[in-house]
């Protein structure tokens, strides 16, 4: 199963979600799409182009966009709020609490510009904190998608789904290996491999590191079970507890901070059904800086190296 899972072609997810909200836009007449000054960085200009009349250009006023965004929602629209991950959550996150998650507005928060890999642009761009902060939110979807088909299938599905969504996808050309066309479930976890000595369980970026990480273990007579969580939240907690329980560890792996991303919501189920040992790949409590997004990678300890390391453990602490 594993060896089947190989790259299409490196494409930004971003890209994805381009593609996404205008064939999403094209299936639903209420789809509209908002941007803070960001539009050619969220692929947004087909969109444009397309439906003319459906799209807002706020400006650099990230707060406003949502509350305009919260207002469309009573008139019926499905309003899609784009800009970067950072101004998406933590410069706004008053007005999503209040304007789009207390009232449980259809709004879909599409963030772009998500962890590390944003690069360059350093730390005060390179939000590590968003999983956490969105998922908190009472009645919140959470979702990281892993690459561009499935970013795609994401944005167009979320359309359908009433409620508030944060969409959390990437800057960088990435492998794309799931499938074109596929059908996104919200909230069920998608299987990628079965396996009965470790579970590693990642989502966005991570889950082709972990991918390649499981090649290399299997390569080595270790048996991995391989879930891409793209759904933070709703958890499929069935999924989980049926893994960990078959396994007896796991390994979680994120481009987040290791405080309140997934590894705590898979810690928390866990612990509430089946205590395993359990290690984070994640970013240790720091915030980032400037560098190519692999030099970054390396630097934080989000590579497939620290992937098979942290597995290994988790399989000592197991027969310990």
């Amino acid at each position: 199963m594993l060896q089947d899972i190989q790259i299409l072609n490196e494409k930004e997810t971003r890209g994805g979600f381009g593609e996404g909200i205008l064939e999403a836009g094209r299936r639903n007449p209420q789809v509209v799409a908002l941007t803070a000054d960001l539009a050619g960085s969220l692929k947004l200009n087909a969109f444009i182009k397309e439906f003319p009349d459906r799209f807002i250009q706020c400006g650099i006023a990230e707060a406003n966009m949502i509350g305009v965004a919260a207002g469309l929602t009573i008139g019926g629209k499905i309003p899609y709020t784009t800009t970067f991950a950072n101004f998406s959550t933590s410069r706004v996150y008053d007005q999503i609490r209040q304007s789009v998650a207390y009232s449980g507005k259809n709004v879909k928060i599409c963030a772009s510009h998500a962890g590390l890999t944003l690069g360059e642009d350093g730390a005060t761009h390179q939000i590590l904190e968003d999983i956490g902060m969105m998922k908190m939110l009472p009645g919140m979807t959470v979702i990281v998608p892993c690459d561009f088909n499935q970013t795609k299938a994401a944005t167009i599905a979320i359309a359908d789904y009433d409620g508030p969504v944060y969409l959390r996808f990437g800057r960088p050309k990435w492998p794309n290996f799931t499938a074109e066309n596929q059908t996104f479930e919200i909230g069920k976890a998608q299987i990628l491999a079965e396996g009965t000595d470790v579970t590693i369980i990642a989502c966005g970026h991570m889950v082709w590191t972990s991918v390649e990480a499981a090649k290399a273990l299997a390569a080595e007579g270790i048996s991995v079970e391989l879930i891409n969580m793209h759904t933070i939240k709703p958890l499929d907690e069935a999924a989980v507890i049926k893994s960990l329980c078959k396994t007896g560890c796991v390994v979680t792996a994120e481009e987040h901070q290791i405080n309140g991303g997934l590894g705590d919501s898979i810690a928390n189920v866990a612990s509430r059904n089946c205590p395993v040992p359990h290690e984070f790949v994640a970013v240790h409590d720091s915030f980032g800086e400037s560098g190519t997004p692999m030099q970054l990678l390396q630097k934080y300890g989000l590579t497939k190296e620290n992937v098979i390391a942290a597995a290994k453990r988790a399989i000592i602490r197991k027969k310990a």
